[in-house]
């Protein structure tokens, strides 16, 4: 999902509660959608035809997402694309220096809708082309700088046709993923780094909050994908750190650094759950063999911040603040140990908290500042969605994500085998007409 557009969404009822592997929700339970599947397959030239459309989800951004793949398509092939743009001097390409592939830079940010209709290539790289190629990097979650750069490069010699593949990609998802039927919704795209909150009223999604987030290490400790129900809200939470943290990160570094464990607000916790004054290589041992816990007290250094959003899950995943905000400012965001770190969370905690009146900001901000937990249980739960688009339209325009984690993939290779499988059923009972 996420719905980038506030446009009409109609109700479905999502798969609640549940974790959901992420092969099992990027094909979106494809076992149980065959047929769905087999109408609409994007490896399939069908995906145009009547039966591919009366499988199409009536949403707009599905509509928005099938008019930029009619695009993408025609231009693969184009000639802009039949050689890559030179190498940038210097290894990266700045306002006001000289650029031999001007024009086919100027060539295809036109093309691409990026610079406007008429635009005639510079001698230099600066003017209207610069702000075309910000334009490029914000479609492509790129820092707008308007230097043409490592990453930079590498996306803009990215052809249509693999466009092409990440929007079917994109509308296979949008096809069989479900959607929300509750008056509000938080969804989180991954590899957009980027969480909205929706409210849903007459059949139209207005975005409430918007933010960037920081998700799960793509090499170590990736994000599930899955959707569950936001159920709690915890105010300057305690942080329990993860046996598998505590084992391989805070054990080497408390035996390494003793001082590191009241620097950090530590405290060791015993199995009946009452926290053990004093530290000692005893504990540290008694922590190694899962007889005790280490846990970091509310406070400035704790690395939930001042507020964690609870929506219960297998993986424990959750919504929460950080002390370490200066890494929101990273183009790439995943530095997690798979939960997710909220940029505005005064913000995210007044839309989560809007159906109980009787917490005003003013209250929240103190419930936060408090440097005491407090836990409280939501009225009205609502749905939390953790999904993987590498393609949406926001505004009109397309915006093209990395695969960080390889879905995209994983999801290519299940709708490859599914339409071979499809194939070679049509194929054998067609054989079998034949001999009747």
């Amino acid at each position: 999902m996420p719905i980038p557009s506030p446009d009409s969404m109609p109700p479905n009822r999502p798969i609640r509660g549940r974790h959901v592997p992420a092969i099992c929700f990027a094909i979106g339970l494809l076992a149980s959608c065959c047929v769905a599947t087999a109408a609409a397959d994007p490896t399939d030239a069908s995906v145009d035809g009547t039966v591919a459309q009366s499988a199409a989800p009536p949403l707009p951004q599905y509509a928005e997402l099938h008019q930029a793949l009619t695009r993408y398509r025609e231009l693969a092939g184009n000639p802009a694309w039949q050689q890559k743009l030179p190498p940038p001097p210097g290894d990266k390409l700045t306002p006001g220096q000289p650029y031999a592939g001007i024009a086919l830079l100027v060539q295809r940010l036109l093309l691409l809708g990026d610079l406007p209709a008429g635009t005639l290539p510079p001698s230099r790289y600066e003017g209207a082309v610069v702000d075309g190629l910000k334009a490029f990097q914000e479609r492509h979650g790129l820092a707008l700088d308007g230097v043409i750069g490592k990453g930079t490069f590498e996306q803009l010699n990215v052809a249509p046709e693999a466009r092409v593949r990440q929007l079917e990609l994109a509308l296979e998802r949008l096809r069989l993923t479900p959607l929300p039927d509750a008056p509000r919704a938080i969804v989180v795209n991954v590899p957009e780094f980027r969480l909205r909150a929706y409210e849903i009223r007459d059949g139209r999604l207005e975005v409430k909050a918007a933010m960037n987030v920081i998700v799960g290490n793509a090499r170590k400790t990736r994000t599930p994908l899955f959707d569950a129900e936001m159920q709690f809200v915890e105010f300057s939470p305690y942080w329990n750190v993860p046996p598998s943290i505590a084992r391989g990160e805070t054990l080497p570094k408390l035996r390494r650094e003793p001082g590191y464990f009241d620097q950090q607000g530590f405290e060791f916790v015993g199995s009946d759950g009452r926290p053990v004054s004093g530290f000692s290589e005893a504990h540290l041992d008694a922590v190694q063999r899962g007889q005790m816990r280490i846990r970091q007290r509310p406070g400035a250094r704790n690395a939930l911040g001042d507020i964690k959003f609870v929506f219960p899950n297998p993986d424990n995943i959750y919504l929460h603040h950080t002390p370490t905000p200066q890494l929101f400012k990273k183009d790439r965001r995943d530095f997690s140990h798979g939960c997710i770190r909220v940029e505005e969370p005064l913000e995210l905690a007044k839309f989560v908290l809007a159906d109980e009146p009787e917490w005003s900001e003013e209250r929240i901000v103190q419930a936060m500042t408090k440097g005491r937990s407090a836990t409280l249980r939501l009225r009205e739960p609502f749905p939390v969605i953790i999904a993987y688009f590498t393609a949406v339209v926001r505004d009109g325009r397309v915006h093209f994500f990395p695969d960080i984690y390889g879905h995209d993939k994983i999801l290519e290779d299940a709708l490859r085998q599914r339409s071979a499988a499809i194939s070679t059923s049509h194929a054998g009972n067609n054989g079998a007409e034949s001999n009747n």
